[in-house]
């Protein structure tokens, strides 16, 4: 049986096509793993790749990517809606079929090493490689972003799992770790006004009294026009879309605010869809089939989380 693995590299580029096609390149047409997609975004000025297969596979590959980042991408001069401390910003190993977490974090431990000790870049291990409770969570390493970061690394708290206790001049700092599967979703809302996505985000983020298992933030899409509730759902199985969608449509009615879209970023498991699809279809009335078509889980998805630029080809399983 072969191990499967997701691996979510983030780069700190989303608006230059060529650069991204350049640094994503080495991570195509390879044996042993798929390149699913690079979703780049503007506002964002992030780009979220995403890699279905075997992970050792993928680490050679992965080794040239960063290295591809480290030649493109002066984080000195990188500015972006979303929180970022490096080229690389951050590189998951997620279990998917025939692979436990404990060997994903030994593949993340293999890529740290290499990329530490080939461009001297700092590596700090996170989620379930974390080597200590203070560095578990993404945002807790990453806060103070790039720009602070170079300071806060030569404190004995925060020297790296990998590397030297000093920032890469151009590059910065990177996150390797495992994790269990996330959902990366925002939520569109009908304003600019991003005090309100502000507001709402503390209303649903664990950090600040919410729901556990839930990062949440505000992003102003200048080039949309309108600002987003954006989030990591840590942990779909206690905390459902449907719950956080709701939630936010509640809290938003206050500001005479409409949620006009929802969106997933990377891939997303088929039972996180179903498990929201079954709550509308209950909600409504309507029979749920568990074992719908992915054709019409897409359809559902769509209709019931308004779910924008969606297809099959975001649901893991669809992949396989």
């Amino acid at each position: 049986m072969n191990k499967i693995v997701q691996c979510v590299p983030n780069i700190s580029e989303g608006r230059d096509l060529n650069k991204i096609e350049y640094i994503i390149s080495p991570l195509k047409n390879q044996e042993g793993f798929k390149f699913i997609s690079a979703e780049p975004d503007k506002d964002y000025n992030r780009t979220v790749i995403t890699l279905l297969g075997d992970p050792e596979k993928m680490i050679i590959p992965l080794i040239n990517f960063f290295q591809r980042a480290l030649e493109k991408i002066d984080m000195r001069n990188h500015h972006g809606e979303h929180p970022r401390m490096g080229a690389v910003d951050v590189t998951p190993f997620i279990p998917i079929s025939n692979i436990t977490i404990e060997e994903c974090v030994e593949y993340a431990k293999s890529l740290a090493d290499h990329i530490s000790y080939m461009y001297q870049i700092p590596v700090f291990l996170y989620a379930k490689a974390a080597t200590d409770p203070s560095r578990i969570n993404l945002p807790d390493i990453r806060k103070g972003e790039f720009e602070g970061m170079k300071e806060k690394i030569k404190d004995p708290l925060w020297k790296p799992d990998y590397g030297k206790a000093e920032i890469h001049e151009t590059f910065g700092v990177t996150a390797i770790g495992a994790r269990i599967p996330l959902i990366a979703y925002n939520i569109d809302l009908s304003t600019d006004d991003e005090k309100i996505a502000s507001t709402i985000a503390k209303a649903i983020r664990a950090s600040s009294g919410g729901f556990q298992y839930i990062q949440a933030g505000p992003a102003l899409l200048e080039e949309k026009g309108f600002v987003q509730v954006t989030m990591n759902i840590l942990d779909y199985k206690k905390n459902p879309i449907y719950r956080i969608l709701e939630t936010v449509m509640m809290e938003a009615k206050r500001y005479q605010v409409t949620v006009t879209n929802s969106e997933v970023v990377g891939l997303i498991p088929k039972e996180a869809l179903l498990d929201s699809i079954k709550y509308y279809q209950m909600s409504l009335g309507i029979p749920f089939d568990k074992n719908m078509s992915i054709e019409l889980i897409v359809e559902n998805s769509v209709n019931y989380m308004k779910i924008r630029d969606f297809d099959q080809y975001k649901i893991i399983e669809a992949n396989l």
